[in-house]
């Protein structure tokens, strides 16, 4: 397993072409990211679409700068991400191609079929609605239940895996991972550890059902990616989830995607949501990722065809120094890198929750108190001896450039609008069974 991913989403059409994503590093750096995650920049099919994978070998036009070897260019960008103590994953993107892909001619047989024998376009359901689905037109599915030609596919993906860890990537995010049988992806995994056995795997998972989740449990993937991003600190739902996934494996945080609106739109630019959401994605699980743009509260949402570098906003706000104190305070503390157990403490409708989380390795504990409303709070400081086992004395306040509470007072104290403190517990390292 990879440790601890914390994860700067680079967007490929906000950060133009290849040659200038070394521009970002130094910045993602100093915010204290051990991880970068690049979209598909190879090249698309006629939809343009990123996920729209024409040709796994060649690169998007608008990512090519004339009179450049993209591939020069991108060894380059993984080099200097090194330098900086910084590991690159990439989109691995195995479910389907562009319609148009010269593989639909070459392998019909590696493609799923209509009735009519037609080749099929994926769709999707909506899990809070069977009835709405989403078809995307300009996609062909791969079929994998079973696959007709699994050694053919096999070697095929070992050839992608082979040419991008040789170049330097050690990571892959899994695009619609639960459209894959897990025995199909542990022998692909097994393939890509043999070329490098430092490969990590991270599953795209959202929206999947409990059976496409629970099939991957033997995939070998060292990631997973939850939903606590829209949680709204009350329903059983994310607890559950969390408690479920937790034994398939650790799963990764984040305050919004590159799927999903920007949280400065949704909030109309509420900084104190976004801190809320980035500390409390920092707490919830191992890993956390977060796109480019969120730092400076960025409202326009990426799209994964028509974004450009033009649309890169004037700051809203600046929320580096944030950023980089959650992301070191996650680093240097043992417990909120792992996928130990979260219990709540407070009855689902309190304004304040508390959610306590401990650790299948160590005997620390962080407690988190979150006010989920958008204004002030009083809280009562908990007794500490019940709550955690250790006199006020021992905890600590973790949270982020915030001035520390009076841990000793039997007195209510007050949380800003949408503040969540962290309180850490520490204990000694035990051995695991």
């Amino acid at each position: 397993m990879c440790d601890g991913p914390i994860i700067y989403n680079l967007f490929p059409l906000l950060a133009g072409t290849i040659s200038r994503w070394p521009d970002h590093l130094d910045r993602i750096s100093a915010m204290g990211f051990n991880w970068i995650f690049v979209n598909p920049f190879h090249y698309p099919g006629f939809s343009g679409s990123l996920y729209a994978v024409k040709d796994y070998f060649a690169f998007h036009p608008l990512l090519v700068e004339e009179g450049q070897d993209p591939e020069v260019s991108l060894q380059n960008f993984l080099d200097q991400a090194r330098q900086r103590g910084l590991e690159v994953m990439m989109d691995l993107v195995i479910n389907h191609t562009a319609v148009d892909s010269p593989l639909v001619e070459q392998h019909p047989e590696w493609y799923a079929k209509n009735l009519d024998g037609s080749i099929k376009n994926p769709s999707c359901i909506d899990p809070a609605d069977e009835t709405k689905v989403t078809v995307w037109g300009d996609l062909a599915e791969i079929e994998y239940w079973p696959p007709p030609d699994p050694e053919g596919l096999l070697a095929f993906w070992e050839t992608v895996l082979r040419k991008y860890i040789q170049l330097g990537f050690r990571g892959f995010r899994c695009d619609a991972a639960y459209k894959i049988p897990g025995p199909f992806w542990a022998r692909l995994i097994a393939r890509a550890r043999a070329i490098h056995p430092d490969v990590c795997f991270l599953a795209e998972t959202l929206g999947c059902r409990l059976e496409e989740m629970a099939q991957l449990a033997e995939a070998g993937f060292d990631y997973l990616f939850n939903s606590s991003k829209w949680w709204d600190f009350r329903a059983d739902w994310c607890l559950e989830q969390y408690e479920s996934n937790r034994h398939i494996a650790a799963s990764i945080s984040f305050p919004e995607t590159h799927d999903t609106p920007r949280l400065a739109a949704e909030t109309r630019g509420a900084v104190e949501i976004l801190r809320q959401r980035y500390l409390f994605a920092a707490f919830f699980s191992a890993g956390l990722m977060m796109p480019m743009g969120f730092e400076y509260g960025f409202r326009k949402r990426l799209n994964v065809v028509n974004t450009r570098p033009d649309d890169w906003e004037k700051p809203r706000c600046d929320l580096t120094s944030f950023i980089s104190a959650t992301n070191r305070m996650k680093r240097n503390c043992p417990i909120l890198q792992e996928e130990g157990p979260i219990t709540r403490l407070t009855r689902p409708n309190e304004p304040v929750v508390m959610l306590l989380k401990s650790s299948d390795t160590y005997t620390g504990q962080v407690l988190a108190v979150i006010n989920t409303k958008r204004r002030a709070r009083r809280f009562v400081v908990p007794d500490w001896p019940a709550v955690m086992g250790v006199p006020a004395e021992h905890v600590r306040d973790l949270t982020p450039e915030a001035t520390p509470l009076p841990l000793a007072s039997t007195r209510p104290v007050t949380l800003g609008p949408a503040e969540i403190r962290l309180f850490y517990a520490p204990g000694t390292e035990v051995e695991k069974p």
